[in-house]
């Protein structure tokens, strides 16, 4: 099967390996099956600038957006998430699935700076399938912006019951 984010890869002569693990429901399962910490299981979000304006920002699987960094290097007051229809529509891949490597439109990159120097995963474009690549060599070739625009996981506030006004 054709892989647009394989083939971007091999277009920039970017050393990779495959690694095919199948469904995993958390963090922890995916860095267990790709046999990596959790910080090198890095996420790709798909971030929305304004309308038709879309940035993909990569975000290592143990921290999350800080809002407020991203908005500061993007120099923009809003930001959002766009829906997971959206999302497929403007990279041509499926949330859990996304991956700055052959979207249908070339996004500009956002990579938060705690992945250069590592060899990181990304998905692949299919669910179970990741890449293993050295960060700096995507980087490099998608022209990716590198800045401190996450935080710590667990920082981010959880809905539960104790958040509920009664």
């Amino acid at each position: 099967m054709p892989s647009p984010a394989l083939d971007t890869l091999d277009s920039f002569g970017i050393a990779y390996r495959i690694i095919r693990h199948g469904p995993v429901s958390s963090l922890a399962e995916a860095a267990t099956a790709r046999g990596v910490e959790p910080a090198d299981v890095v996420k790709t979000m798909v971030v929305r600038r304004g309308k038709g304006d879309y940035v993909l920002v990569l975000v290592p699987g143990d921290r999350a957006i800080s809002w407020p960094k991203l908005r500061a290097v993007l120099g923009v007051s809003r930001l959002s998430m766009p829906d997971a229809t959206i999302a497929k529509e403007v990279t041509g891949y499926e949330r859990g699935t996304i991956t700055p490597l052959g979207s249908t439109t070339a996004w500009p990159v956002i990579a938060d700076e705690r992945v250069l120097g590592r060899e990181i995963t990304l998905g692949a474009g299919e669910h179970g399938v990741a890449v293993a690549v050295r960060a700096q060599d995507v980087l490099n070739a998608l022209n990716a912006a590198v800045a401190d625009v996450t935080e710590p996981e667990e920082t981010q506030p959880r809905p539960g019951p104790a958040a509920q006004s009664h």
